[in-house]
């Protein structure tokens, strides 16, 4: 039986399933991050404190990063949408995954933290 957060990840259809993995990977990787199950969703910790969450945007169908901080961060991809507090990074899963660009925004996010 698979938990929640393997579940969400595996009931995908591809390649949003690989798109939404591979993002996966790259935030549990960064030191100091945990991945949770709340609010029906992956979320990422960073020392204990939130940090970010994966999604599906809901009109785009497009999957995305969803940072905490993200208002205090400045980058032309990043979208505020409606959120006060949050920034988004979409991510077209039919592309090659732009693993600077969402490293140098982990990154930055990570930044804020210190």
């Amino acid at each position: 039986m698979l938990n929640p957060l393997d579940h969400y990840f595996e009931e995908k259809d591809e390649p949003m399933k690989s798109c939404l993995q591979y993002l996966r990977l790259l935030l549990v990787a960064c030191t100091d991050i945990t991945e949770h199950w709340k609010y029906g969703m992956p979320f990422y910790y960073h020392k204990g404190k939130m940090f970010a969450y994966l999604w599906i945007h809901k009109k785009n169908h497009q999957p995305y990063i969803g940072f905490v901080d993200g208002n205090q961060m400045e980058h032309e991809d990043l979208l505020q949408e409606k959120r006060a507090r949050m920034k988004i990074l979409l991510i077209n899963p039919a592309d090659d995954l732009p693993e600077k660009k969402i490293k140098l925004i982990l990154g930055m996010a990570l930044s804020l933290r210190k």
